[in-house]
């Protein structure tokens, strides 16, 4: 397993080892015990996504105490994979790293609590699972804007499927940020 820090402290990418032969591959993609050297996170809830190609999901986050730390893969298919630091002592602050994720290339992120998250599918049939620190609380969840001008993300798309609470998302610069 290789674990590998961004230049957004704490966000870490994690690439599996990945055993192929003739049959077709075994990989591990969890382990706590090489994970926990680095991420200091127990998960309590695993979620899985079905999406197809140009559904953005996102930029979502569940406000304290709720708020969620994920480790972000995908099973099948590919996503383009943003996380935005909303951490407002961090030097990064407001920044965002963004990396392909795909069933090909079988990297996850590790976002920890303190970021929003979102992701835009580049391909049909794209499953994506997530482990999740928390529970999920409706009443906490935040969604900013994916086109916020001030976050300046370059999806690669101009017209993204959007469910109707990312249509009326919140500004980045005008949200209520509790970290």
């Amino acid at each position: 397993m290789i674990i590998e820090k961004t230049y957004i402290k704490d966000l870490i990418l994690i690439t599996p080892n990945v055993f192929t032969d003739e049959r077709g591959y075994f990989m591990e993609f969890y382990n706590q015990k090489k994970i926990e050297k680095v991420i200091k996170t127990q998960f309590v809830q695993d979620n899985e996504s079905l999406s197809n190609k140009d559904v953005l999901r996102g930029l979502h986050f569940q406000k304290p105490p709720y708020s969620q730390a994920k480790l972000i893969r995908v099973v099948s298919g590919s996503i383009l994979d943003v996380a935005v630091d909303l951490r407002k002592d961090s030097e990064t602050f407001g920044k965002h790293f963004k990396h392909v994720l795909s069933g090909e290339n079988k990297k996850q992120l590790y976002i920890p609590k303190g970021f929003a998250h979102g992701f835009l599918c580049l391909e049909n049939n794209t499953i994506i699972n997530y482990k999740c620190s928390n529970f999920y609380h409706a009443q906490s969840e935040v969604s900013i804007r994916w086109d916020d001008t001030d976050l300046n993300i370059d999806w690669e798309i101009e017209n993204p499927i959007l469910a109707e609470k990312d249509k009326l998302a919140e500004n980045f610069i005008t949200f209520e940020n509790p970290f």
